[in-house]
């Protein structure tokens, strides 16, 4: 299935996971995140989450599904990697304003 999906999310997904490098980039300078009860305010904090998890746990996000609610583009990926739990569908909920994340929220 091919998703339409904006280009910063696309991107995002494509990095995710793998490291924090370029990550930052896709994200507003005071951008947010929420994961796992934590919120990362700023793009350092932000690359510091990704560095994190990436080193953490080894995992992959394949995008399934898309629709937009309330503004917001949710995006439900299958998630598989050395976590417990694994594997699950977890639900990205994005906020975009023009070609950047201003906030990001993963949801089980």
């Amino acid at each position: 299935m091919q998703l339409d999906l904006p280009l910063p999310i696309v991107t995002y997904f494509t990095k995710h996971g793998r490291s924090s490098a370029g990550i930052a980039d896709l994200f507003v300078q005071d951008a947010t995140v929420k994961d796992e009860g934590h919120t990362y305010t700023g793009t350092a904090a932000i690359a510091a989450w990704m560095d994190e998890s990436s080193a953490k746990y080894d995992f992959t996000s394949r995008p399934v599904a898309s629709e937009t609610v309330d503004g917001a583009v949710v995006v439900t990926c299958h998630v598989t990697g050395n976590f417990p739990g694994s594997p699950v569908d977890l639900r990205y909920l994005f906020q975009i304003d023009g070609d950047k994340i201003t906030s990001l929220e993963i949801i089980p």
